[in-house]
């Protein structure tokens, strides 16, 4: 078990390496879409890389989901085969959010050995997401157009 010391000194490395490794500009919360994100995430099991719909208004968080839901087909044969999509997704603070989101598991954010397994994991599902997104973004921030 690590200290709160020693574990931000861990996660503060590892973001370090994974810039150095992969030497980016990500997306992440620069898509024009308001509370509509990439995000990646690691703990000590599994290494996710995310989209999270979350506006507090319902009606924009379901239209978002559902255009994202009917690419589901072009997402998974062009960019990412075992991506999960869930229109009703509960945060551990009780918010309930859209996530679109690939996971790998077997690995840890403590063991500096599979770091470059988790580097590799996180560029490649997020350059796809970023893809995807690029190739669709005129369809999905457009509120007008419904699915």
């Amino acid at each position: 078990m690590y200290s709160k010391e020693e574990s931000i000194k861990i996660k503060k490395e590892f973001w370090t390496q994974f810039a150095e490794a992969y030497p980016r500009k990500w997306i992440l919360y620069d898509t024009k879409i308001k509370d509509f994100s990439f995000k990646f995430f690691v703990d000590n099991k599994k290494a996710q890389v995310l989209i999270d719909i979350e506006p507090r208004d319902e009606e924009k968080r379901k239209i978002y989901f559902e255009k994202i839901e009917s690419l589901k087909a072009i997402l998974m044969e062009d960019y990412i085969p075992e991506v999960v999509l869930e229109r009703n997704y509960h945060l551990e603070t009780g918010k309930i959010i859209s996530r679109i989101w690939v996971e790998k598991n077997g690995i840890s954010l403590n063991n500096k050995a599979t770091w470059p397994e988790i580097f590799d994991f996180f560029y490649e599902n997020m350059d796809s997401f970023e893809r995807f997104f690029y190739e669709n973004q005129d369809y999905i921030k457009d509120l007008e157009i419904n699915t």
